[in-house]
């Protein structure tokens, strides 16, 4: 149920894409809002004149503890640690906290579909609203949002009863919510964002907030062939649906692999969506991810034939495995979403080619050792970039003689990084930014990152 904010004292804690659109929200609610941002008001100018018309209080350059004075309730983005001192004085002080996410998932009144995962969530949740919006009517529109594109909070009177709601939900937004969708999906939990929740036990206990709220009517669709995701089962309240590569261990409705063809199950019933030869989509872990949106797409009731078309037309999302350009005879690609190792790994598996390899960025306090290993195997060249370039150059350790990788450099940032790409690189091979850590040593986010990387390479010669 919509709540009245009008006159609350709201404080939004970090001044990013979902703390802007909360205070944008809140403050058309009739509320009094105050934004608090750890930068300077220098570095936030662009934002604060953005505001001019709305009347939003700033708090720049920190987080003062008496920022919660007379506070009703503390509104916290996504990329805003919970052991900052503000928060835990708040929660001192027994001052509600909350998210964007979860304010608009109290206040829609349509169907909400929940995607999360440590990897495969942007990919998944972006094919689902594709799928969905092919089978939608003219009385029924699709919103798709939350960790991806727009928050959805400012468009939450316009969304109507009988649309539908997709939403990409990360570990950050769901660690404060306390209301599940009504279909939610897994993709997978692997090691992730250690460096925010320590423990990959904390960041499994985020993760399965999605499913903790949900009611006996709900669905659960997790990924049976990932460990992290599928012991999560017994903690379902509905029923459970599942996708994965074999047949064998799949109990009730789901998606499998057989005869290079991707079925579905229902009600012990197959049927056959696609072939795998259909897919534009590189890789095993795409694979899953259409398993993910098909078996989560059936569930939803929409006919096997919109599938079907709809895959055959999706090239992916931008920044994932995203072909760039060829330049005499290299093909560059743009894969600035890997910000862990794992999903720098599930790239490198996808191509054949001799690779050169980006990689760097910040580390999360996650393994590279699979990674190193896997690069021994696969990669000819690395090049690494930014602030964990130490720790990667660690892992990875010396050039052995007539192995791979053949050669490992050292650049201080991107730019001279693909620069190194362009000289090393020949024609046949791959050039693949795929960094393994996140992109805050340099820039905003990882699609600013992937968006420069895009714009040098077409400036190559």
């Amino acid at each position: 149920m919509k709540q009245n904010w009008q006159n609350h004292n709201i404080l939004i804690i970090g001044a990013a894409r979902q703390g802007l659109a909360a205070a944008r929200y809140f403050s058309a609610q009739g509320a009094k809002v105050t934004l608090n941002d750890n930068r300077s008001e220098r570095q936030l100018i662009s934002e604060i004149e953005n505001f001019t018309n709305t009347p939003v209080t700033w708090i720049t350059g920190g987080h003062p503890l008496n920022a919660v004075d007379d506070k009703d309730l503390v509104c916290v983005s996504g990329g805003v640690s919970l052991d900052l001192p503000i928060i835990l004085e708040a929660k001192r002080r027994k001052i509600p906290l909350t998210n964007d996410s979860q304010i608009f998932m109290q206040a829609v009144k349509s169907p909400v579909i929940g995607i999360t995962g440590s990897a495969g969530k942007t990919t998944t949740t972006s094919l689902l609203g594709e799928i969905a919006k092919n089978s939608s009517t003219r009385t029924k529109n699709v919103w798709v949002g939350g960790n991806i594109g727009t928050p959805l909070i400012e468009q939450i009177d316009f969304i109507k009863p009988n649309d539908l709601v997709i939403l990409e939900l990360s570990s950050f937004q769901l660690e404060l919510m306390t209301t599940s969708p009504h279909i939610a999906a897994i993709t997978n939990i692997t090691p992730n964002h250690l460096d925010r929740h320590k423990t990959l036990e904390s960041y499994t206990s985020a993760k399965a907030r999605i499913l903790d709220f949900q009611f006996p009517t709900d669905i659960a669709v997790l990924n049976r062939d990932d460990e992290g995701a599928w012991n999560l089962k017994n903690r379902v309240k509905g029923r459970i649906a599942s996708f994965g590569l074999q047949k064998c261990n799949l109990v009730g409705n789901g998606s499998y692999i057989e005869n290079d063809s991707i079925f579905i199950l229902s009600d012990s019933k197959s049927s056959e969506i696609c072939k795998i030869k259909d897919l534009k989509l590189r890789g095993e872990h795409n694979l899953l991810n259409v398993l993910a949106a098909f078996t989560i797409a059936h569930e939803m009731g929409i006919p096997r034939e919109i599938m079907q078309n709809t895959v055959r037309h999706f090239t992916g999302v931008p920044h994932r495995l995203e072909f760039v350009r060829e330049v005499n005879g290299v093909k560059w690609f743009n894969d600035s979403i890997a910000t862990a190792p794992e999903r720098t790994i599930a790239a490198v598996k996808s191509f054949y080619e001799p690779i050169v390899l980006l990689l760097g960025g910040k580390d999360k306090d996650l393994p590279w050792d699979r990674l190193a290993s896997l690069i021994h195997n696969k990669v000819d060249h690395v090049i690494v970039f930014g602030a964990a370039s130490e720790k990667i150059l660690a892992a990875i350790g010396p050039i052995e003689s007539n192995k791979r990788p053949y050669s490992i450099s050292h650049s201080e940032n991107l730019e001279n990084a693909l620069e190194a790409a362009s000289v090393v690189a020949e024609a046949g091979d791959i050039v693949l930014l795929s960094p393994g850590g996140t992109s805050y040593d340099e820039f905003k986010d990882f699609e600013e990152r992937g968006e420069k990387f895009r714009l040098w390479v077409q400036q190559l010669q």
